[in-house]
């Protein structure tokens, strides 16, 4: 009966692979947890994604929230009938609001990646070392290599600049659509004071899109000059955005 009990148990263990955990004392040694070990090795691996697509959401919801509040007590001052949360998230109201932040959001990843490339910042964890004493990488394994990177030509070149190109792109798709979803709801506010609503292009010249833009890329660029100065005499520990506690101020990198 002992040697049945045995096999089941460890028969349960060999079916779930899961994690040992302690059990509470008047029920016996450990069991099996209810996370199996791919799961917890998945959120072990992925945490830093995981935790910021979940701030993303979180802060998307507020603003989804916040932002038809705002619409609807703006609908209400002028004597319009309010709108409900479906069709406000299709509304050029969210949709600029939205387009503007993520369009310098990702002009200033585009900027960082290409700037970092290229130019240099002595002391800061940012940047590689002006000197060119950069720590040498032992030669890949062959097999592991991503196969842009081994068929060569026009495809490695290209694939050596995927992340600036990726960037750029995402930089530009939202510019456009900042500007599309600017012209819409600027043409609204327009008409409803007799004025003349506008296609996209002429609201790409108005002052009205380029103090949406600028107000929102003077802060990202502040940003990056803060992280690459402050990361000259401050440190973060654990951070790979920073050095060591004990390297001093003079040395580059990371």
């Amino acid at each position: 009966m002992a040697d049945a009990s045995s096999r089941a148990v460890s028969g349960g263990r060999k079916r779930c692979d899961l994690v040992r955990v302690a059990k509470p004392r008047r029920l016996g040694a450990a069991y099996c947890a209810s996370i199996p070990i791919p799961v917890k090795r998945f959120l072990h691996d992925n945490g830093l994604s995981l935790v910021l697509l979940f701030l993303l959401v979180l802060a998307l919801g507020g603003q989804v929230l916040t932002g038809h509040r705002v619409f609807n007590e703006d609908e209400r001052e002028h004597g319009r009938p309010t709108v409900t949360l479906r069709a406000y998230v299709r509304s050029p109201h969210f949709f600029e609001a939205l387009a503007e932040n993520w369009e310098s959001e990702f002009l200033q990843m585009a900027a960082y990646v290409w700037l970092t490339a290229l130019l240099f910042q002595r002391g800061s964890a940012e940047s590689k070392d002006p000197d060119g004493n950069e720590p040498k990488r032992p030669a890949p394994d062959p097999h592991r290599i991503p196969w842009a990177a081994r068929r060569g030509g026009l495809t490695r070149r290209l694939y050596a600049q995927s992340l600036g190109i990726a960037f750029a792109a995402l930089f530009i798709a939202s510019f456009a659509l900042h500007a599309w979803a600017g012209a819409a709801h600027y043409s609204t506010e327009q008409l409803e004071h007799r004025g003349v609503p506008v296609t996209v292009w002429q609201y790409a010249f108005t002052s009205q899109f380029w103090f949406e833009s600028f107000q929102n890329w003077q802060s990202e660029f502040l940003a990056i000059l803060a992280m690459v100065l402050l990361s000259v005499v401050l440190r973060q520990h654990g951070s790979p955005e920073s050095k060591d506690v004990d390297r001093p101020h003079s040395e580059t990198g990371s």
